[in-house]
């Protein structure tokens, strides 16, 4: 047997530099007490033009003594280096393990002075290795502080949603500097009852002080572990922003976002606006902080957490991973960018100049550039392998349809296997493509078909959780008996469901392109008797009458009949 394991995928994930994935990946954290069946859920959009969504997957193993592993870069593959193995890795799903834990994050860059190229463990490595060695989120955590520690730190700053069965944890964290080994973080628990969020720009600011993580000791092992500790630091996370000048008030007035990534016009309106139209979905108050958020009022700073108006369901969940600021100021489908049929989107880039003056579209939770998303969701009632499902979804989160895959299972639908196809090379039975063809087609017609695609998207997803709650009660039943037999049988629902999903997205998009085929509207009728075929009936909804008085405004008297 080999000494060593390799953790390398070939793909690119949420873009390649900072400054590409400034804009790019949206989380929220739910907890116990905030939703409605008591299940913690962590949300993920991972968002990249160059990213091919697909489900990873590592089975769990042990490992022979000595055994090293070589650490490649996640973005761009480089090799970074051995470190020892851990004896024993546990199974992933995506970004879920066995255990229930999962983990995600959101990247806003910060001070660039903060770099470390001397690192060897990037962002991407860093969610992985620890997925494979932890078992909940505190042990996250302490993973997260040990690997840096003894490895170094090689990405800009990002925020981590880190949650398991009991509670959910936002980290943020970012490098000292060049050559200056580690990182400065942050983590606090969300309280029981309440949801946050993150998307590009950090939300810990001042935060309660007491004795910080300052090396991988017994003594910071047991208050990471104690639970009644609710925020844990790095020890320098104070003085290394004092050593290069960014702060100099007292230690109780320290803001770790105001430090290490000041706010600015784009950190709100680009990054934290995804997180405020999230939280305006779910909580009645949210418009006190819409200047904020729209990037006018920057010192109107909305807390890290708030306390939704109802305890949220998994589809209110979804839901909030489906925005693209509907019924708000920054709705993108009511402006003339949207074209006549209210496209949801707006192609790139983000920022464009006329005569010499900057605008900006919007960028929602909802884009055209996300590879995958998932909403995690670990239950704490139901053994592992049953009470952990990851609903993974790939391409434009209005559009996507999340299938459950239970944590527990053992291999991932074919459909949406590493491998199957990738972004430069298409695939008829890749998740990833079939899910591309109906969405770029429903972005030209969006206004006219998209009731049609959401009684679709609405039936597999009603149907998978109602579906869930009987694969729930038989994998329960074969658990307590023979626990490897409910482990198979959950891992052919999820092979199966997954793929399901794409064949019945497959039919859609015949559907879809067919009765909405050189802008017409066709229905099948009854063939009359005596008739072997049948005429549909036809309408052409044309433009809509906002979109010709806009052509008329544009044009006067040129189309006018004469």
């Amino acid at each position: 047997m080999k000494k060593f394991c390799v953790l390398f995928l070939s793909i690119v994930l949420t873009g390649l530099l900072p400054e590409q994935k400034s804009s790019a990946c949206t989380n929220f954290l739910i907890t116990k007490g905030a939703s409605q069946d008591g299940s913690v859920m962590i949300t993920y959009a991972a968002d990249s033009h160059v990213l091919y969504g697909e489900l990873y997957f590592w089975p769990a193993r042990n490992w022979p003594a000595e055994s090293m592993l070589d650490v490649y870069e996640w973005d761009t593959g480089k090799f970074m280096g051995r470190i020892p193995q851990v004896a024993h890795t546990y199974s992933v799903v995506g970004n879920m393990n066995q255990h229930q834990l999962s983990i995600g994050e959101t990247t806003f860059g910060g001070r660039r002075e903060l770099a470390d190229s001397t690192g060897m463990i990037d962002y991407g490595s860093l969610i992985y290795l620890t997925l494979q060695r932890a078992a909940n989120a505190r042990e996250a955590i302490y993973t997260f502080s040990q690997l840096i520690t003894e490895w170094g730190y090689t990405s800009s700053g990002e925020s981590f949603s880190i949650a398991d069965k009991n509670e959910a944890w936002i980290l943020e964290l970012i490098g000292k500097g060049h050559g200056k080994k580690g990182a400065v973080w942050v983590a606090r628990r969300i309280p029981d009852g309440y949801i946050s969020g993150h998307a590009n720009h950090p939300r810990i600011t001042t935060f309660p002080l007491a004795d910080g993580i300052k090396s991988i000791t017994s003594k910071d092992l047991d208050k990471i572990f104690n639970a009644e500790i609710e925020t844990v630091y790095a020890y320098d996370v104070i003085d290394v922003a004092r050593s290069y000048g960014w702060f100099s008030g007292e230690d109780k007035d320290f803001s770790f976002s105001d430090a290490y990534a000041p706010l600015d016009f784009s950190g709100a309106r680009f990054c934290e606006a995804r997180v405020w139209s999230g939280f305006n979905k779910v909580n009645s108050q949210m418009g006190k902080y819409l200047d904020y958020a729209m990037g006018e009022n920057l010192n109107n700073r909305m807390p890290i957490w708030i306390k939704p108006d109802n305890k949220l369901s998994l589809k209110d969940v979804m839901g909030m991973m489906r925005d693209y600021f509907q019924n708000t100021p920054m709705d993108m489908t009511k402006d003339v960018g949207a074209g006549p049929y209210s496209n949801t989107v707006r192609w790139r880039p983000l920022t464009w100049q006329v005569d010499g003056v900057d605008y900006i579209n919007e960028r929602a939770i909802s884009t055209q550039q996300c590879g995958f998303s998932f909403v995690a969701q670990s239950r704490s009632w139901l053994p592992d392998p049953i009470g952990g499902i990851f609903w993974f979804g790939v391409d434009d989160t209005y559009y996507t349809v999340y299938s459950p895959m239970y944590c527990g299972i053992t291999r991932v639908p074919e459909t949406f296997e590493v491998g199957n196809g990738d972004i430069m090379t298409f695939s008829d039975n890749s998740a990833f493509w079939v899910f591309n063809q109906v969405t770029n087609f429903a972005y030209t017609r969006t206004r006219l078909l998209i009731d049609d695609l959401q009684k679709k998207q609405n039936e597999l997803e009603n149907g998978y959780i109602n579906e869930t709650s009987e694969i729930d009660k038989n994998a329960l039943r074969l658990f307590n008996k023979r626990p490897a037999k409910a482990v198979k049988y959950l891992t052919e629902y999820s092979a199966k469901t997954g793929n399901n999903t794409v064949m019945q997205w497959k039919e859609l998009y015949k559907f879809l392109f067919t009765k909405y085929v050189d802008g017409n509207v066709k229905e099948k009728r009854p063939v009359p008797p005596g008739y072997k075929y049948y005429t549909p009936s036809l309408s052409q909804p044309g433009y809509g009458d906002k979109w010709y008085r806009i052509i008329v405004e544009h044009t006067g008297d040129k189309f006018k009949v004469k």
